[in-house]
């Protein structure tokens, strides 16, 4: 076999000796299961048996603001600096007394007594298309600059293999509203049975390949039970006992409807969908909850309208594709101060809020200065310190964690890093800190890089 791909199969060894020689009981189980097409979604389920973190019913919905919101013009505004630091818009009081946010937030500024503020994350070294640094927790992800950077599993891939799906019958890891495969994160070095599930607009594509019916995947699942009771009668320790509830499982996801029902909005009542509002984004948002409810585990949502790098990418470049603060953040503004306070009240009145962390976050913030690149009120990349917005997930809230020097350029007190954040997500699944995971090479990772900890002041 020429060159060097990876694909899903890599954790049977294939390219090891023992991998294909039919010598042993044990090699010829593992020769016939490396030809059984669609593998991957069985072995996350065997794995995820086997996983002690597995049974709790946490989740996380992470809300991609793909393209990197401005913190100076949306969580950590300055009213005090110099209009061409401060921008645009005005501020609003919140429910904690002394904390501000801009003008266009008053959903958010009135529930900060449930959210945590985090205006110091450190997000030097990301960028975005690929956006991996703050999806994986991990600075070498970053595919502009780094040779393997597109190799480091997302969180949610590290999720999906730890944890697994709360229901087996859902996918683990979900991407919601993919506008380009750059917009996410993906399993890399854990192997393509990782990767998210994924939907564009149009949502999820149930239909099967062209010439395959549904009595023909039957009949394929019939040839497998056959199968497996010829690899059973060879594998008289039991190891394949369990192959038929995995497989069961695996075909359900496409036959048996509880994950096509899960991504059918109309079995929402009128009223919640009117409550979520019809941008295409507060859909997706409800779509979500949806999906953590009927058992994903991780759900992604791409906040993006474009292919290229990202809806939020606001440099106002003249006769370019961004707008600015005021042409491309402000309409941005309401849809996502929507769509969060909602999506965070459904969760709580449905008693899904405990188990369910949402993040709102980027890839990075933006240029203290405004009116960089010949734009009238756009800001370049800035990464070197971004906000994120918090609730749930049974953490201490009502707080802002971290300060930014009085132009927003940098950190003053407390930052906090990616690994960080990575390593309050595996907390919440109570995936043990010091996972791990290995590359092509055999080589291994610890899943919580660059010294990460769980952020102390959500514990």
């Amino acid at each position: 076999m020429a060159g060097h791909f990876q694909h899903a199969f890599t954790f049977l060894n294939p390219r090891v000796r023992e991998g294909l020689t039919v010598h042993s009981r044990r090699s010829m189980l593992k020769t016939g299961l490396a030809g059984m097409a669609g593998l991957s979604f069985p072995e996350l389920l065997r794995a995820r048996a086997k996983n002690p973190s597995a049974g709790s019913n946490k989740s996380v919905i992470l809300l991609w603001m793909t393209g990197g919101p401005s913190h100076i013009d949306t969580w950590d505004p300055k009213p005090e600096a110099p209009l061409e630091n401060r921008g645009p818009f005005g501020t609003i009081p919140t429910k904690l007394p002394g904390i501000r946010l801009a003008e266009h937030y008053p959903r958010q500024a009135a529930m900060m007594d449930k959210l945590t503020l985090i205006r110091s994350m450190v997000c030097k070294g990301s960028s975005h298309q690929p956006n991996q640094v703050m999806q994986t927790g991990n600075l070498n992800a970053a595919p502009r600059i780094k040779a393997n950077g597109r190799m480091w599993p997302a969180i949610g891939s590290l999720v999906a293999k730890h944890h697994g799906p709360n229901d087996p019958q859902m996918p683990p890891y979900v991407a919601l509203n993919m506008q380009h495969w750059s917009h996410i994160a993906w399993g890399g070095y854990l192997g393509k049975q990782f990767d998210p599930f994924t939907t564009g607009r149009s949502g999820p594509n149930f239909k099967l390949p062209a010439g395959l019916t549904m009595d023909r995947m039957r009949n394929r699942q019939s040839l497998h039970k056959q199968m497996d009771t010829l690899r059973s009668d060879l594998d008289q320790a039991g190891s394949m006992e369990g192959l038929d509830y995995f497989h069961q499982s695996a075909f359900d996801l496409v036959a048996g409807g509880k994950a096509q029902a899960a991504f059918d909005l109309s079995k929402e009542s009128p009223n919640t969908i009117e409550r979520y509002g019809d941008h295409e984004w507060c859909q997706q948002a409800l779509l979500a909850r949806r999906l953590v409810e009927a058992g994903s585990s991780f759900v992604t949502i791409d906040l993006s309208k474009h292919t290229a790098s990202g809806t939020w990418d606001t440099h106002g470049i003249p006769g370019g594709v961004y707008g600015g603060i005021t042409k491309g953040l402000k309409p941005l503004m309401p849809v996502f101060d929507q769509l969060f306070t909602v999506l965070v009240s459904d969760l709580e009145e449905r008693g899904l809020l405990d188990d369910t962390l949402v993040i709102g976050m980027g890839e990075f913030g933006r240029t203290p200065q405004i009116g960089t690149q010949k734009s009238k009120d756009g800001r370049n990349h800035w990464p070197v310190v971004m906000s994120m917005m918090l609730a749930g997930g049974g953490f201490n809230h009502g707080q802002v964690i971290g300060e930014t020097e009085k132009d927003a350029g940098d950190v003053k007190e407390r930052p906090i890093f990616p690994g960080d954040l990575a390593a309050t997500i595996y907390h919440h699944f109570g995936i043990p800190q010091d996972s791990t995971y290995t590359d092509f090479s055999g080589r291994p990772h610890f899943a919580v890089q660059e010294g990460g900890k769980p952020i102390a002041e959500l514990i």
